[in-house]
């Protein structure tokens, strides 16, 4: 039996109203879009009842040319079923225009865009709790059943509600036995349709969650398959793939076998109805109170309403996949960005202040920072250093400000981080991280992105402060060489003093190096540090180190274990006071020696 999914979100309601689900809609296109979008499916509406209206007119036509010797009331009714038909092709075409003329794909883009920016604005430590696939699954597939098929599944559901009732209606108008009769089948199919419309939610969004789970599953086996091939593991992990995939299959064949029952009796009511309607018309005419030509009308017109109302059903579920995607969405924009105190200041100066800095990651068992204190000057250079876990990458992050400290302050300049714009905040800092991400584009694109406005020459000094020049000049089509997934181009070495060098062009007054030089060769990385050397009369420079001889120039070291400060000083002077920074450095002498034995 299929398992039902984690965190999918109940319903509130057995049978939430169509008309929630068009503002959701509107919303989702935006307020200059949104008009043009109600006009739409007010065109829609229209086209199907015209539509209906112009089969009704099929009764007094066949009724007509069978007791009208001259046709002259033939043609008269001929010409109004053409006139409502055109009608109703019109405005079917006018509410198209939606689509046609570019306003929906303008919409998407602009939901895209705002989905885009909510991801820049959400706290990063709520983002690393989401797997990329399922945001790639969201940004992309969401968008596209919310936005891009609207038009289309409506016209459907309209043209299947709309256009039956107004037949039937002009029906009622010409014979009222037949009308009230096709009428009667719609009291019948609303209370199957608030029965079956839960179950299509639950199952839909049941189905959608799963969806974005293979995405993110596919996704992280195609990254890391290297990784994956070289351990010897592709096989075990394409085995969990094949799983997610078998669970896929298994929720989509459930809810196949839910809803064929259901949709059997609705379409069994519908054609039972229709039926019906047929049989009391041959009593009619064997009575002699209705012409043959009418039920031969009826005929028609039953032949022409029975599939768009037996698939309803079908086509609300298509509904629903818009409904669970419009949900998916609204609730990564009700993500609330972190806050921001006002008045908004932005630091004149630079150096760097953390008070009484207490930090607990929302999944973490304990404090990963407690009782922190430390004041790193304007244009010095302080190393971080301890061991791997510490907290040192969460004491540069709480700088970046991707989360905030449960107590105490982290400032700029004496001005809190809570109160810079975040955007303000970014232009301040450069950072290299020890993973380094490169994106699929030129060598020249990946550098410049430190700062776009750059020239050619800026980011060719950038490149060649960080020992870039002789790799880039190597390439197969130079600094136009796209640098492929994650930089796969490049050798881990490469990869980080490209990442440095984009840092260096950013030119920003504090620069964070998380281990700047650890895959570097010792000749580029003694090149690398003479360049870093260069930047510290002029940034605020921070630098976690695990090689405890590439800091030994720095202004200060901060000796950091299970999130608290133990000690601070100089190289030589903590040395010299013994403790837990005196027994790192001669830990790492001892290693210098060790060589593997013949």
């Amino acid at each position: 039996m299929m398992q039902k999914a984690a965190n999918v979100p109940p319903r509130k309601t057995s049978a939430s109203s169509f008309l929630t689900t068009f503002r959701q809609l509107a919303d989702s296109v935006g307020p200059e879009a949104a008009p043009g979008l109600r006009w739409s499916l007010a065109g829609l509406i229209a086209a199907a009842a015209f539509q209906g209206f112009g089969l009704a007119a099929i009764a007094p036509l066949f009724t007509a040319a069978a007791t009208d010797p001259d046709l002259s009331r033939a043609l008269i009714w001929f010409g109004v079923m053409i006139a409502l038909m055109g009608t109703a092709s019109g405005l079917r075409w006018f509410a198209q225009g939606f689509d046609f003329d570019g306003r929906m794909v303008r919409a998407t883009w602009r939901l895209r865009g705002q989905l885009g920016a909510k991801l820049r604005e959400i706290p990063l430590e709520q983002l690393q709790n989401k797997r990329a696939g399922e945001l790639n699954s969201m940004v992309l597939g969401n968008v596209d059943e919310n936005l891009l098929y609207a038009l289309t599944v409506l016209n459907l559901v309209f043209t299947a509600i709309v256009t039956p009732l107004c037949a039937a209606i002009g029906i009622v108008m010409f014979d009222w036995r037949l009308g009230l009769l096709l009428l009667m089948i719609f009291p019948a199919i609303v209370p199957l349709y608030r029965w079956r419309r839960p179950a299509l939610g639950r199952g839909k969004r049941i189905l959608g969650q799963a969806h974005q789970e293979a995405s993110a599953d596919v996704l992280e086996y195609t990254q890391g398959l290297p990784i994956l091939r070289a351990a010897g593991r592709a096989g075990e992990k394409a085995e969990k793939l094949s799983q997610t995939f078998h669970k896929l299959e298994s929720i989509q064949a459930f809810g196949h076998r839910k809803g064929a029952k259901p949709n059997i009796i609705v379409a069994s009511v519908v054609e039972l109805g229709l039926v019906a309607v047929l049989g009391l018309g041959v009593w009619l005419v064997v009575a002699g109170s209705l012409h043959p030509a009418t039920l031969g009308a009826v005929f028609v017109i039953v032949v022409r309403l029975s599939e768009p109302l037996s698939t309803f059903i079908l086509y609300t579920a298509m509904l629903e996949v818009m409904e669970a995607a419009l949900e998916r969405i609204g609730a990564l924009m009700a993500t609330k960005p972190l806050p921001q105190t006002e008045p908004a200041q932005v630091p004149k100066e630079f150096g760097i202040q953390f008070k009484d800095v207490n930090f607990t990651y929302a999944q973490g068992d304990g404090q990963a920072i407690s009782g922190f204190n430390a004041d790193l000057p304007e244009r010095s250079l302080t190393a971080l250093v301890g061991p791997s876990g510490c907290g040192k990458t969460t004491l540069t992050r709480l700088l970046l400000r991707h989360f905030d400290p449960q107590n105490g302050a982290v400032t700029i300049g004496g001005v809190d981080l809570r109160q810079i714009p975040a955007d303000r905040i970014n232009g301040l800092i450069s950072v290299v991280f020890q993973d380094v991400y490169l994106f699929n584009d030129t060598v020249l694109a990946n550098i410049r992105m430190g700062r776009p406005e750059a020239t050619d020459e800026e980011v060719r000094a950038a490149a060649k402060a960080a020992q870039c020049l002789d790799f880039i000049e190597r390439l197969p089509q130079g600094w136009q060489t796209p640098l492929g997934e994650i930089g796969g181009r490049l050798s881990g070495g490469e990869r980080q003093r490209i990442s440095i060098a984009r840092a260096l062009l950013k030119d920003a007054p504090i620069i964070v190096l998380d281990e700047p030089t650890a895959a570097l060769d010792t000749e580029s990385e003694l090149a690398v540090q003479r360049a870093l050397d260069a930047l510290v009369s002029q940034k605020t420079v921070i630098v976690i180190a695990h090689r405890l001889s590439t800091i030994v120039g720095a202004d200060q070291i901060l000796v950091i274990e299970d999130g608290t400060l133990m000690q601070a000083g100089k190289h030589a002077d903590l040395l010299a006071k013994g403790g837990r920074y005196a027994r790192m450095w001669a830990a790492q002498g001892a290693v210098k020696k060790w060589s593997v034995a013949s």
